[in-house]
């Protein structure tokens, strides 16, 4: 009989038949066209640049870079270098965008849940606070907050105290701050303690319900055991870990504490209020993809509602919950760059005066990209982890 196969005498098929060395022939034909391509385009860009007297180098970063930062989570003054002030830029957006998650996270899990209750105001005004805020492009509601609510608080004589150590008025949140102690090292031993102690519990109370198999608040012991440790630890401790430096006026300002500025807290406010709208839904729609007959189960072996929520069907819809709820960070994160409408430094704002004062922006640009986007995989690498962690959990 005739063979028609491709195979050659040996057997084997020719290297230029074989459909995988012609897969990786291709893609490297291909990887070597990008290549081509992105040399011919820098190349261009140099004579470009060289044609308007500019180089392309790094080199001005270790220059002074003379201008002034009104706000910065790090000490900062107009002699430094240009890469300090970057610094800067990169720990005001940081800021900005950990706290922004943590606020619009709560909030979002507030109103999410609150969508779904059965009491119909609750139900309503849920509703209205995510139709309004997530509907309103998020320019304006910064704009809104820093003019027209932040800049019409009282002046500095008539501020708002809250609780007699904090005041609010329109140059800024005044917050006591925690100073810590020489008294800190030793009460760092009994939360390490307490923290093994916690660990030991969990793990126990973990065994204990699979062993029932049943659900159950795994740090049902753990919690309680760590605060009674730290807190035996707190008065047992000689002298007190921590003090609070709580602001006082002091002249035409607040002096001391901890301080959030007009721009940084408009900004925050904005950021928070608008991604939570949207984290709401997020949440919203992750309970109702869980099954109805879930929670009509809980109810039947006698679970409250809170404890239905929480132990049966939070679980189940985390794992929905979350690819969404990363999006949502991401996007704050890289939202923050409107800052510069109210004039907050942040590493945008930071880097535009950088730009403008040495003349290096495809550097600068590169860099400020280079930076939001380090800042987006490292949140989405934290978030897959708890993803994947979570839904091995629930196995």
């Amino acid at each position: 009989m005739e063979n028609n196969s491709l195979t050659t005498g040996s057997g084997k098929i020719p290297f230029w038949r074989d459909v995988r060395v012609l897969r990786v022939l291709f893609q490297g034909i291909f990887l070597l066209g990008v290549i081509l391509l992105l040399a011919i385009l820098y190349r261009n860009m140099l004579e470009g640049l060289r044609g308007l007297g500019l180089t392309l180098n790094l080199n001005f970063f270790q220059d002074e870079a003379g201008f002034d930062i009104s706000e910065g989570a790090i000490p900062y003054d107009p002699s430094d270098t240009y890469l300090k002030a970057f610094w800067v830029g990169i720990l005001n957006t940081l800021s900005v965008s950990i706290i922004g998650i943590v606020c619009a996270t709560l909030i979002g899990l507030l109103f999410g849940i609150a969508r779904l209750s059965s009491n119909w105001l609750i139900r309503t005004v849920a509703a209205a606070y995510v139709e309004c805020f997530r509907n309103i492009p998020l320019l304006l509601q910064i704009i809104f907050w820093y003019t027209a609510v932040v800049a019409q608080l009282p002046n500095v004589r008539e501020s708002i105290s809250l609780f007699g150590g904090a005041f609010i008025n329109n140059r800024g949140i005044y917050l006591p701050a925690p100073e810590p102690t020489s008294s800190l090292k030793i009460w760092l031993w009994f939360l390490g303690a307490g923290l093994l102690l916690a660990v030991i519990l969990y793990i126990v109370r973990w065994r204990q319900l699979q062993q029932l198999d049943r659900p159950g608040f795994r740090a049902k012991w753990a919690l309680p055991a760590f605060l009674i440790v730290a807190l035996c630890g707190w008065f047992l401790t000689p002298g007190s870990p921590f003090t609070l430096d709580l602001p006082a006026l002091q002249g035409f300002n607040y002096q001391g504490g901890m301080r959030f500025t007009p721009e940084f807290s408009s900004l925050l406010i904005g950021l928070s209020i608008y991604t939570s709208a949207f984290i709401a839904e997020v949440v919203r729609s992750g309970i109702q993809s869980v099954v109805k007959g879930q929670r009509e189960a809980a109810k039947a072996v006698g679970l409250k509602e809170g404890q239905t929520l929480r132990l049966v069907v939070l679980p189940q819809a985390i794992p929905i919950i979350v690819p969404p709820l990363t999006s949502q960070y991401l996007n704050l994160a890289k939202n923050s760059s409107l800052a510069t409408a109210v004039a907050f430094p942040d590493l945008f704002h930071v880097g535009d005066t950088m730009m403008n004062q040495t003349g290096q922006s495809i550097p600068v640009f590169a860099m400020i990209m280079v930076s939001y986007l380090v800042m987006s995989l490292t949140t989405s690498a934290a978030m897959n982890w708890y993803n994947r962690w979570i839904t091995r959990i629930g196995r």
